[in-house]
């Protein structure tokens, strides 16, 4: 059977093809320890569970509206005001299954053959495939670590052709953890209004934030702005619910009556008790949230200090998000017996064959030079993997 052209344009999901490496290596006997997923490691709060359970019990098991029940839109809504000083009503919010589900159906609903869609990289390694996956071009614009893995307004304008459709921005980013200033948000509006081109905001790492790094979003720069951008978000991150599936967006209200007319017909609605527990995690109290954000804080901070001791490794602090981006490409060249280090997937490879530990190359978010570690992992498994890390790495040079 001839498998539709799309989907050899496409690769599964590297992150998490490593983590269903790890496991399954571990189901062989091996220790591995695994620096892939990106979720966190904690429970769901107790609250969010309650409702989740109190919804089953209440019979709440059938279909919802496809863009989501009123309830919960209201509580995004109330959301986005609290939290973003945003205004949207309800038909401008739509609820999807995940965030990962609204990126897709807002591509299909916007993208078609010849429109380009500006990914600023590193890069999340699903924007570009879904992206493919609606027939559009995705156009990588490059950045790099001095400058901060950020791009300048300068960089987009001359990136931004006839065919350009949106950009997609994600602060804090997965892989590098680096967010935007209001400043630097604003000036980069400035361009994007000019040209009328549309942003898509994922901001679903938007909570997860350390030191004096203040979370803000494009579309709160001003009312120009806001029209011209589709925001993102959902509880997966920040309340530990990635199983649940639930994400959400606000804008045009023309662009979110699409999203909700596809959902109609791909997922009829986002489950129905999740989306009860949904309504809890925005509306319920907080605090779980604020004490996984200290533990990670303290996570960030021992891996980023043992990371730059290892020799030939280099890595920025994060200011968001739960992964470090460190820069291994000065090991590039090197051999240990017959394997020779070339690449991030060398090195990589490398890692898991020798000491058992399981890293995402760079090349898979669209920067080879680098590798990601999540530390959404015990203190324990983080301390033991960066010790076998340091063990590869003093190998590799002693060879």
């Amino acid at each position: 059977m001839k498998l539709a052209a799309r989907v050899a344009r496409v690769k599964p999901s590297p992150t998490l093809a490593i983590t269903m490496k790890a496991k399954a290596l571990r189901a062989e006997g091996r220790n591995v320890i695994g620096f892939g997923a990106g979720e966190p490691d904690f429970d769901t709060p107790a609250n969010i569970k309650q409702a989740a359970i109190k919804a089953i019990d209440e019979g709440f098991t059938k279909y919802t509206p496809a863009g989501g029940t009123d309830e919960l839109k209201d509580a995004i809504i109330n959301k986005f005001q609290l939290d973003n000083k945003l205004t949207y009503n309800r038909s401008q919010i739509v609820v999807s299954c995940g965030a990962k589900d609204t990126l897709y159906n807002l591509a299909q609903a916007l993208f078609e053959e010849g429109d380009e869609v500006i990914i600023p990289s590193p890069y999340w390694v699903s924007f570009p495939a879904i992206v493919i996956l609606a027939g559009a071009t995705p156009v990588i614009l490059e950045t790099k670590e001095p400058d901060g893995f950020k791009i300048s307004p300068e960089k987009l304008e001359k990136a931004i052709t006839k065919n350009t459709k949106a950009i997609i921005l994600n602060s804090p980013s997965n892989p590098t953890g680096v967010g935007y200033s209001y400043a630097e948000f604003e000036a980069l509006a400035e361009v994007v209004v000019r040209k009328g081109i549309l942003v898509i905001s994922d901001d679903i790492y938007e909570k997860i934030v350390y030191d004096d790094f203040r979370f803000c979003n494009i579309a709160s720069v001003g009312e120009e702005i806001k029209g011209l951008t589709v925001v993102v978000n959902g509880v997966s991150k920040t309340y530990a619910m990635t199983g649940w599936r639930i994400g959400y967006a606000a804008g045009p209200e023309d662009i979110i009556s699409a999203v909700a007319k596809i959902q109609s017909q791909n997922i009829s609605n986002p489950t129905s008790i999740s989306q009860k527990a949904a309504i809890e995690a925005l509306e319920g109290s907080q605090d779980t949230v604020a004490e996984m954000v200290k533990e990670f804080k303290a996570r960030r901070d021992y891996i980023v200090e043992k990371v730059n001791n290892i020799p030939g490794i280099n890595c920025m602090k994060p200011q968001g998000a739960f992964y470090v981006f460190p820069d291994v490409s000065s090991l590039f060249g090197m051999s240990c017996g017959s394997k020779k280090i070339s690449s991030s997937a060398d090195f990589a490879e490398y890692l898991l064959n020798e000491v058992d530990v399981a890293v995402v190359p760079g090349v898979a978010f669209g920067d080879d030079n680098h590798i990601r570690l999540s530390y959404a992992m015990s203190m324990k498994d983080i301390e033991e993997g960066l010790r076998r890390i340091g063990d590869a790495v003093t190998k590799l040079m002693a060879s």
